[in-house]
């Protein structure tokens, strides 16, 4: 769908994401505070308005503007009203609008509404996470504007059983560029989409490593921490039964779970039904400064992510990254791009997927070798600073902007 455009003079970037904001996606946050901080003119839009009751504090320090597409009124009346507004703003609208006639109507009416603010406003590139609703509107939005597109894929929109295999292929095969958080999705992609995939790069989700301050594991009490939307593929169910058996051997600990979510009640009572409420307690969702306090209290960070029935699963979990920076051992599973981080031995412990006796043993380990967890938590924090720094990972997501507006100016 690209056309010939001319160079612009400087970039000007928006950020297009399904809701903003949003408590669990604090890795998008960072990233564009990186942009932010290194000069970047980003503006975002989001489709929808947030939903969380709770916000991390990184929120507050975004300076950049918000709108939000809203789809008030999608009549006749209405699409006709846009429409018409729309041809005398955009370049060939009307014989370009056959290309949506397979969407979805309110991601049509957002894509005009984005594409006739960018092109208005003078924005250069487009770029969203997740290639759901958010890119689809950007592909359109990118087409109807003249203006080039690229998206962030991570995990859901790559492995759940909803993705459609012939539109990812499309966001693929039009986007001016396409990121993805671990090499294992990239290779998934490349194995599953062959060419259209071949210009996808590896560009992990990254941290402010000023923020995210090294505390050597010192002898800690003995505090397990997960952390993470209480949801299937997070694993907790397997992390409480191997709370159980670590009681049945007499292991003194406890362990506390924090975040919010659909398996909240599920979750409570299989605590109850193990008889492991005196050691486990699920806390609810935290704020990221009180977040930091809790990681660097454990001895321990668990995330037993596993893929679930529907095939959704983690790429590269945010929170291990954190508590990696923070000073805190990890315990994670072979799930996609997890032990591209957490390299058993090295800078972690990983055990099999639905395994609750090795999780139970592994948390014994480190409970009862603080030496080694502080071996492994000082070599966690030298990869995160090599991989991971988030000024130097948007630095890479600023040159693949750079390289697409030049490849496709905008017209003028």
């Amino acid at each position: 769908m690209n056309t010939c455009r001319s160079v612009p003079d400087s970039a000007k970037v928006a950020y297009v994401l399904k809701r903003y904001p949003r408590y669990s996606e604090t890795f998008v946050v960072s990233e564009i505070l990186a942009h932010e901080a290194a000069g970047l003119d980003l503006q975002i839009f989001a489709l929808y308005p947030p939903l969380d009751g709770h916000f991390q504090d990184i929120i507050a320090q975004v300076r950049s503007r918000v709108t939000y597409l809203f789809a008030y009124d999608l009549t006749g009346i209405a699409l006709w009203t846009q429409f018409n507004d729309a041809s005398r703003i955009l370049p060939n609208f009307w014989q370009k609008l056959e290309v949506a006639q397979a969407e979805e109507v309110n991601h049509v009416y957002r894509a005009v509404q984005l594409a006739c603010i960018v092109r208005q406003q003078g924005f250069t590139h487009l770029h969203a996470h997740f290639a759901t609703s958010a890119t689809i509107v950007a592909r359109l939005a990118s087409y109807f504007a003249e203006i080039p597109y690229s998206f962030t894929t991570h995990a859901k929109d790559i492995f759940h059983n909803s993705v459609i295999p012939t539109k990812y292929q499309q966001l693929l095969n039009d986007a001016d560029a396409v990121v993805t958080v671990s090499d294992y999705n990239l290779n998934y992609l490349q194995q599953t989409y062959g060419s259209a995939a071949s210009r996808v790069q590896r560009i992990y989700n990254g941290l402010d490593l000023q923020r995210f301050l090294f505390a050597a594991p010192y002898p800690r009490n003995p505090k397990i921490l997960a952390v993470g939307r209480l949801i299937e593929k997070k694993g907790f169910a397997v992390l409480i039964e191997a709370c159980k058996i670590l009681v049945d051997r007499r292991i003194s600990f406890t362990c506390d779970i924090i975040g919010t979510g659909e398996e909240e009640a599920n979750l409570q009572r299989q605590i109850l039904q193990s008889g492991v409420q005196d050691q486990v307690k699920l806390l609810g969702p935290r704020p990221q400064g009180e977040l930091v306090q809790h990681v660097q209290s454990a001895a321990m960070l668990v995330a037993p992510c596993v893929v679930g029935r529907d095939s959704n699963q983690d790429g590269l979990p945010t929170v291990l990254l954190e508590a990696m920076a923070l000073g805190t051992p990890c315990i994670s599973t072979d799930v996609a791009g997890i032990p591209e981080v957490v390299r058993h031995e090295k800078t972690g412990l990983s055990v099999p997927q639905h395994d609750a006796i090795s999780l139970a043993d592994a948390i014994a380990h480190l409970l009862q070798n603080s030496k080694f967890g502080v071996q492994l938590a000082t070599q966690a924090r030298q990869l995160i600073e090599q991989e991971f720094d988030i000024h130097r990972n948007a630095a890479q997501l600023r040159t693949l902007f750079r390289a697409a507006i030049s490849v496709n100016p905008i017209v003028t």
